[in-house]
């Protein structure tokens, strides 16, 4: 069991670091994106968990890259509007799509709280372990909700700009939501072996302890009859 304990461990490490990398997303690292915009001046928005960044900018930037400030929740619709060749947002849309740039703050709780799993279930004794599986079901848990989240306020942006810029920009999901895709597989999966390991070695420990309380009793009569 001590094998699949490794691998269930070693997930929960990998999580953390993909969901770091959604994290870091721009505008802190500027080519990380959760969706890729390219526009017709031949610029790219990417934006990230707490802003956005135009790469190879046009004029007053002179091809230099522009971020915006790191803070929670901005707004893709209006920015998309200003920027991209398309026609502005519905208000219920594009106020929908701003709305819920807010709850990416859950981005670096998932990140943290999938790092305190993987140290309990790495270092922590069996009920340390569990104790982190539990960590662990908490992180996947928002990791779900955020992903539906980034889905829907990006799959907003994508078929806006894919339906009303007539072919003049295009939009993909970046790196960074994939990544969070990722983390949640990996949560999953390393949840659910450290759970099983720790289960099964605790199951172990009470057969281990159940067959001795039976032989002792077997031994202490024969060693009396020896006496006799």
């Amino acid at each position: 069991m001590g094998f699949f304990h490794f691998i269930g461990v070693f997930l929960l490490f990998a999580a953390s670091i993909l969901l770091l990398i959604t994290t870091i997303s721009a505008p802190v690292v500027n080519d990380i994106a959760l969706l890729r915009v390219h526009l017709n001046n031949g610029s790219t928005l990417n934006f990230g968990t707490f802003g956005y960044c135009v790469l190879n900018a046009a004029q007053p930037n002179d091809g230099n890259d522009w971020c915006s400030k790191v803070h929670i929740g901005y707004k893709p619709a209006n920015i998309i509007a200003s920027t991209a060749a398309s026609q502005d947002f519905d208000e219920i849309t594009g106020g929908t799509s701003d709305a819920l740039t807010s709850t990416m703050v859950l981005h670096p709780i998932e990140c943290g709280l999938a790092f305190i799993a993987f140290v309990i279930s790495a270092f922590a004794g069996m009920f340390g372990s569990l104790f982190g599986a539990l960590i662990a079901l908490v992180a996947w848990i928002l990791t779900l909700i955020s992903l539906a989240i980034d889905f829907t306020v990006f799959g907003i942006v994508h078929h806006h700009v894919s339906d009303y810029s007539a072919g003049r920009e295009r939009a993909t999901f970046g790196d960074g939501i994939w990544c969070l895709a990722a983390a949640f597989v990996a949560l999953f999966f390393g949840m659910f072996i450290v759970f099983f390991t720790c289960c099964a070695a605790r199951r172990e420990k009470r057969r281990g302890v159940a067959s001795k309380q039976e032989v002792q009793p077997v031994q202490t009569r024969r060693k009396r009859f020896g006496m006799f």
